[in-house]
């Protein structure tokens, strides 16, 4: 059988092998094979999505996620081969991520194309100041009004509109809930289901490679080693990108948590 990092072809029957092996104790060597094996397939698969519009490299992050989730649920008992069952799994992660970087209203141009660099603005002053910048500060960064500042930060919350029919993925096998199962009933684990709620739109806070490297390191329980090695990319720059994500996070928590203070003091 071809070990990690071996160039030899994997034929059917030592793909399921190692498939039923992984499944038995999610063995990190395994699933690094297994990665290596698939991500022509997911690369395949984001090139087809991308047509220009997309960035392929987020799609293949995107979809190796997809692909994990598969290596988990996968049963020789369906009578199909894995490639024929992880497809729709990847494509689905995909079309996920398109859809959620749809702009649901009409924003203006010039907001489209500022929103991303105050993003990366914030990012490079958060990571200078070692705090989160006011929006004097990023409007002087950018030799841009404040009043432009606020208006491209406002129209960024609209860029998506949700229903509450809208299905939200609870786990990496699958499993889905819609908005409207979290609305008008009582939940012993409410506080539980509020937390995940606050975390999920705060990951949304991260770019595709850093959701893959927060989903690898701390739900997979991956190390950066392998991490990298799922991803393409070295150990220093997943640390990187770890060290960056986890700021990004603590502050969008942060804001989070004042908000929802603000709003219960208002009515008080």
């Amino acid at each position: 059988m071809a070990t990690n990092g071996s160039k030899a072809k994997l034929s059917s029957e030592e793909l399921d092998q190692l498939l039923a092996a992984y499944q038995k104790d999610y063995n990190r060597e395994i699933q690094s094979i297994l990665c290596a094996h698939y991500r022509p397939l997911v690369e395949s698969l984001a090139n087809r999505f991308s047509r220009g519009q997309e960035p392929q490299e987020d799609l293949v992050q995107v979809g190796m996620i997809g692909l994990l989730a598969a290596f988990r649920r996968y049963n020789r008992s369906y009578g199909r081969s894995f490639e024929s069952f992880a497809i729709p799994t990847i494509v689905g992660e995909m079309k996920r991520y398109i859809r959620d970087k749809t702009w649901s209203v009409y924003v203006p141009r010039r907001i489209k194309e500022l929103g991303p660099k105050i993003k990366k603005a914030v990012d490079e002053l958060t990571a200078q100041m070692q705090r989160s910048p006011q929006i004097a500060e990023i409007a002087r960064y950018m030799n841009i009004s404040e009043e432009e500042v606020l208006e491209t930060m406002e129209m960024g919350r609209n860029y998506q509109s949700l229903s509450v029919d809208s299905e939200i993925e609870t786990d990496t096998d699958g499993s889905t809930i819609t908005l409207l199962d979290l609305i008008g009933r009582e939940e012993a684990g409410y506080s539980n289901i509020e937390d995940e709620i606050t975390l999920s739109k705060a990951l949304q806070v991260l770019t595709p490679r850093e959701r893959a490297i927060i989903h690898l390191t701390f739900y997979e329980n991956m190390s950066q080693k392998q991490a990298g090695d799922v991803l393409g990319i070295s150990q220093m720059h997943v640390s990187r990108l770890q060290r960056r994500a986890l700021l990004k996070l603590r502050e969008a928590l942060r804001m989070s948590e004042w908000v929802g203070e603000k709003q219960r003091g208002g009515i008080g």
